[in-house]
Parts: C-alpha cells; structure tokens; sequence
C-alpha cells in the first residue's frame, strides 16, 4: 500500500514562472494573463508533475490550483508533440461549472500553442459532442458519469493517455463519483501518470482513494486543512427568527460597500423562497442550484460576473469551484454544516490580494453548526451587531451551551472490507 507522507508546499519567495522550466510560449499566456510569480501550490506542484511524478496535493479554490496541473499538462504536449486522435490529458471535475472554468484555463494558458481542447458533461447537446469527439484532441476535461457513459457506449477511445488530473477530488467522493472515477481509470489500457487536487487531504475515504488512484506519489498540502484566508474578514451577527435573519440579510445587501455579494442557503427550497422575497424587497438578485439545465446556470454566472445583478442566491453547488472576480461579501443566511463547507463558502471573496467579508446569521438552531465549524477552526468567530437589530441572546448564550459529543456505534457488520479493485498501473522506472 502506498504511503502517503504529506510536505508543505513551501516555495521560495523570489521564485519566477521562467524558473519552472516552462516554455516561451506558455510564458507568453501567463503574462497575458498578468501571472508573473506562481503561487506556493503552482511553485511546488509544477516541477514534481513535470519530473512525471503523481502527485496528490491539498489546496483549496483560490490558490491557482488549476493552473499548477493545467501548465505541466501544456508543457508535456510541447516536449513531445505528436498528432493524436485521441486525448493524451484527461482532466476529471466533478461538477459543469468547474468542468467548463477549467477549460477556460486551458484555452488561456494554450492561447499560443496549438492545442486542441474539449468539454464533455451532462446537459450539453449530445450530437455536437460527439462531432467534437471526430477531430483532433490533445486534453479533454470532463465529469466522471458522462465521460464513462461515452466510454460504454464505445464514443471514446481513452488508449492515448499519458496524464489524468483528478480535480477536487473529496468533493467527487462527496457526491458519489469515486467508483466512476476507478471504473474510468480501470479502463485505460496503458499506464500514465495522475494527479489528485483536494481541498482537504485529511479524510480517510480520501486517502483510501489515493491509494488505488496514484503510485507513491508526493504530498503536497498547501495550507493546514482549517486554514481559511486571511484577507476576509469574518462575523457573527446573531437572530431571533427567520424574520430577523431577513432584516439583517437586507441591512447587508443594502450597505454601500457591498458591491457583489453571495448569499447562502442549505437547501433549493429555501433559496427560492428566500431569493423570491429579495425580489420583493428591492434586492435585484439571481438564483443558482443544482436542478437548473446548464445552459441557464451559464447563463446566470455569465450575468453575475457582469455584475448584474450584484447578487447571487446559490447553495453550495457554487461553493466550489465558482470563478467570479471581486465578489465583496459573503452571506452564510444558513450555516453550513460542517468546517470545510464553510471555508469554501468563505473562499469565494477574499481572492487574490482582495479583502472581503464573509458574514454569517446565526438563531439558536443554528448554534450547534457554528460550534462544529468553530472546532474545525479551532477559533471563535467575532460576533457584531446592526443598530436596532440586536438580537435577545449574546455570544454567552452560544458559550454556554453544551456541546454535542457523538456517541460510537458498534457496527452490526461483520467487519469485512469492501474492497474495490485498484486500476492497473505498471510500475514508473
């Protein structure tokens, strides 16, 4: 079994993009795209995929993750170009949004090299993507169901593959995709080198996954896995009601300095409902979830990112993943449910050199959440109020409270593991 000893990704400071070893051309895409010093994830991970090593590296959206696979990926088709039918990258995502913004990394980072590209997801017209599948390909980026649909049906011929990057890779365990992802890598008929991007390396289904996806890779992690940045600005405003949540929401979304906000709702019942009285309220807003056909959910980010409306309703299908530049704030109208959920949440403003503000309202419903992510943390998060707006319970009250310890069951199982048939992979000389 491989064992997986994780480094921290720690580049030097004076580190340069021309110091990776990366060609003229791509050069030329970075700087187009104003990227002239990699970033710690992009410093550490660009020089072990180039050296063909797998890899399994911890950072979150945000850190230029996408970048530190989609360069190396570009370089390998620069150093041994050859013509191919057939994809020589593949680049797994678990979601349409993150699938297609991934592609538009490519096709920047490409802009002058000649370097045919595709997506392949559900919702998009069946018949074009089969055409698309008829021309020259250098790297597909696809979502695993879609992908292994083609693959059984005999549409795509997987045989030239010489790198799979596996992208966010706990939430495709979180959605159920980890047994696509081993059926597609299963059935690559030729060995190749991988690559797993995780916003989190600390969960065992992760690290069971890594095992029977990568061999002896290096481990990167970024950052420690409750680290949130440090250019956004978190507080607490506390509710009597739903009532007195929506009068706080108001007040925010309101305030002058929010400029593009991202408001947060647990459940698409709710955030319909609660979007529906924004409308009514004034509030000039959009909505996103998970049942929208995709050409509506493009549709809505492409306006958002415009700035109109300057506010989007989503739950967490936006939470990663989401390219949106200079979004000001945050709004968690229901606190997620766990650490990691919150932190993607929050990692959607602060970007860059950007500061941003997450806030999150919180009845007394919501205290037992608040105090799991606060453990996740390790922190307590500052709690503020708006003029005649206050609410009749304190931080104390929050404080006080005792905490839910979870209480081990003894499995009625026999204690035999499943076990799940590792992909072939011959041993890298």
């Amino acid at each position: 079994m491989t064992d997986l000893t994780t480094q921290s990704a720690d580049p030097k400071d004076n580190e340069h993009f021309e110091d990776l070893g990366l060609d003229p051309c791509l050069l030329s895409a970075l700087n187009a795209q104003h990227f002239h010093r990699p970033t710690p994830i992009q410093a550490a991970a660009i020089p072990l995929l180039l050296e063909e090593r797998d890899l399994l590296a911890g950072a979150a959206t945000g850190t230029g993750k996408t970048a530190a696979f989609v360069l190396p990926a570009l370089q390998r088709l620069l150093d041994v170009p050859r013509p191919s039918r057939h994809p020589r990258v593949l680049i797994l995502a678990p979601t349409r949004e993150l699938a297609f913004q991934t592609h538009k990394v490519v096709k920047q980072l490409g802009h002058f090299m000649e370097c045919p590209s595709m997506v392949i997801t559900g919702g998009l017209a069946a018949d074009r993507q089969l055409a698309q599948l008829k021309q020259p390909l250098d790297i597909l980026v696809a979502t695993p169901g879609r992908l292994l649909k083609l693959m059984a049906d005999a549409f795509i011929d997987l045989s030239d593959l010489e790198l799979v990057i596996i992208d966010e890779a706990d939430r495709m365990l979180d959605m159920g995709q980890g047994p696509d992802v081993l059926a597609l890598l299963e059935a690559i008929p030729r060995d190749f080198q991988a690559g797993c991007f995780s916003a989190t390396l600390g969960g065992k289904g992760l690290k069971d996954f890594a095992r029977q996806v990568l061999d002896a890779p290096e481990v990167l992690q970024l950052d420690a896995p409750n680290q949130q940045s440090q250019q956004v600005q978190q507080t607490l405003y506390l509710a009597d009601s739903r009532e007195h949540k929506r009068q706080l929401l108001l007040a925010i979304l309101q305030d002058p300095t929010c400029q593009r906000a991202l408001v947060f709702y647990n459940k698409k019942d709710r955030a319909m409902e609660e979007q529906a009285w924004l409308t009514s309220q004034g509030i000039d807003s959009l909505i996103l979830h998970g049942d929208m056909i995709q050409a509506k959910r493009l549709q809505i980010l492409k306006r958002f990112r415009q700035g109109q409306p300057p506010v989007l309703v989503a739950t967490d299908v936006a939470a990663r993943g989401l390219d949106v530049d200079n979004i000001t704030h945050v709004v968690n109208a229901d606190m997620p449910f766990r650490g990691d959920q919150y932190i993607h949440r929050i990692g959607r403003t602060g970007r860059g050199h950007q500061a941003g503000v997450a806030f999150s309202l919180i009845e007394r419903h919501d205290i037992p959440n608040l105090q799991r992510i606060e453990y996740h943390l390790q922190q307590t998060l500052p709690t503020a109020t708006i003029e005649g707006l206050e609410a009749r319970f304190s931080r104390k009250d929050i404080d006080r409270r005792p905490k839910k310890t979870k209480k081990k069951k003894q499995s009625a199982r026999s204690g035999k593991k499943k076990t799940t048939k590792k992909p072939k992979r011959s041993n890298k000389q």
